[in-house]
């Protein structure tokens, strides 16, 4: 018997998209809120979901007959935080399962803190709202201790009476270096080895050097950390990376933070503890194109960085000051320039699809890509969550879709200017347009794909014609 199981509600092989590219990350958020509930005492199992099929969830039950049940999603992967309808599914079964045992179960996740009436509805005991492991740890100890009322825990949403109570918010961990690392040994890396060395031919592990983002883009949802932003002490993330390396034989690493070194200091600053550590593994991380400056990719570089995911979003000022970005398009063809000059990866992410993007700024970006050749880019259409700025401006026009079912779902769920075919005929089109400055498709397609993209954005002026104002006829999408 343990006291908590603790698992997670995302499975890879729900996601078609994520299983082609095979790059599965074990759950941090999970394995965060293990350690701490281990390191004060409590006896604690972990379910992993990523690679095992959830029908395994009652085995596991039985197996280690919990006291408490607890689905913590990994809040720093962005696959939980587009809170997708396959992956509800999942965790309303687990709830099920538990409640056949009669073992309460409770819930934390961006989807649960957005909806948490509705999971409180279904049947869990509590939802636990934003960062938790704090929350959790007391939730525990209370459960266990024979105490059925949450009021005088902070962070918690419960039903009693009939009635829903949120209890006042916990107050976000600034000194994360007091957590222990993420519980690693409580999963088996393994089948993460093997599927990365069969599809890749290395092995990846994650980290998280800070938690949330103090910029302000009105479509990012931030259910768990808000505006705030704290960050790890560089030794202690050094210290890590060098426990990844010789510990789990770790290659290369993703840091899946939502900013990835805000200050330049910080990153000088781990660069000289890595170095002290021999502790150097090549990492790929995200940030945003104004934070790239010469000083901190080259401190990047010393640290081992070698890839850099930048939020790009558009080639249109327009849509960029529309999203209350706070970037120029210009900073992302300097970006790319710093680097490249020290020989790290420059991948953007784009958003196509938000209100105001007609055909001319669609164009801006496809131009960027071709001006500024990024080494690889990831393609999505605008995304309304709640709690975001965005989604209060659309919100009366989202249909009965209001969550995608997998992350290649890219289905417009409020009134778009455009298809969700043209948007993926776009997104085919873009993808394509990079791969054959390698050679790995030919001028022949890649002109076939462009081709269909200004017939369908022909279509779809000509059925709608309130777009005739904003947009111009497609020229010649097939030349570089």
């Amino acid at each position: 018997m343990v006291d908590v199981l603790l698992t997670h509600s995302y499975h890879l092989f729900y996601d078609r998209k994520q299983v082609r590219k095979m790059q599965p990350y074990a759950p941090l958020g999970t394995l965060y809120a293990a350690a701490l509930l281990r390191q004060q005492g409590y006896s604690v199992a972990v379910f992993d979901t990523m690679l095992t099929d959830p029908a395994r969830f009652s085995a596991a039950l039985r197996e280690h007959q919990p006291k408490i049940v607890a689905i913590y999603e990994d809040n720093f992967n962005y696959l939980s935080k587009m809170c997708l309808s396959r992956m509800r599914e999942v965790a309303y079964g687990m709830l099920d399962e538990a409640a056949r045992l009669g073992i309460p179960a409770v819930v934390n996740g961006s989807d649960a803190s957005d909806n948490a009436a509705a999971y409180l509805s279904r049947g869990f005991e509590a939802v636990l709202l934003g960062e938790a492991e704090f929350t959790l740890l007391e939730l525990v100890a209370s459960r266990l201790g024979g105490e059925s009322d949450f009021d005088h825990i902070e962070g918690v949403a419960y039903r009693k009476g009939g009635h829903i109570f949120r209890t006042r918010p916990r107050a976000l961990l600034r000194d994360l270096d007091t957590l222990p690392f993420p519980a690693r040994d409580l999963i088996d890396m393994k089948p993460y080895r093997q599927a990365w060395q069969s599809a890749h031919g290395y092995f990846s592990m994650n980290a998280v050097a800070s938690r949330g983002c103090p910029y302000r883009c009105n479509w990012c949802a931030k259910p768990i950390y808000g505006n705030a932003f704290h960050a790890r002490s560089a030794a202690s993330v050094a210290e890590e990376m060098r426990e990844l390396k010789e510990s789990y034989g770790a290659e290369h690493l993703w840091f899946a933070d939502d900013i990835f070194s805000l200050k330049p200091s910080w990153a000088a600053e781990l660069a000289d503890e890595v170095e002290k550590r021999s502790a150097t593994i090549a990492f790929k991380m995200q940030s945003r194109v104004d934070l790239m400056t010469r000083d901190t990719v080259s401190a990047l570089r010393r640290a081992g960085c070698a890839e850099v995911w930048m939020g790009a979003e558009s080639g249109s000022q327009k849509i960029l000051d529309a999203m209350d970005k706070d970037t120029r398009v210009d900073q992302i063809s300097t970006a790319r320039k710093n680097l490249q000059r020290h020989g790290i990866r420059a991948c953007y992410f784009l958003q196509f699809g938000y209100p105001g993007e007609g055909w001319t700024e669609i164009q801006k970006t496809i131009d960027l890509v071709r001006r500024t050749r990024p080494d690889d880019i990831g393609v999505s259409v605008s995304y309304p969550l709640p709690g975001t700025r965005f989604f209060e401006r659309v919100h009366e026009q989202i249909g009965t879709k209001t969550n995608w079912s997998d992350s290649e779902d890219l289905c417009i769920t409020f009134h778009g200017a455009y298809t969700d075919h043209f948007y993926r005929a776009l997104r085919d089109a873009l993808h394509a347009e990079v791969e054959s400055w390698s050679g790995s498709v030919d001028a022949v397609r890649l002109a076939e794909l462009w081709r269909e993209v200004e017939a369908l954005e022909k279509t779809c002026r000509a059925n709608n014609p309130v777009l005739l104002p904003v947009l111009q006829p497609a020229a010649a999408l097939g030349q570089a």
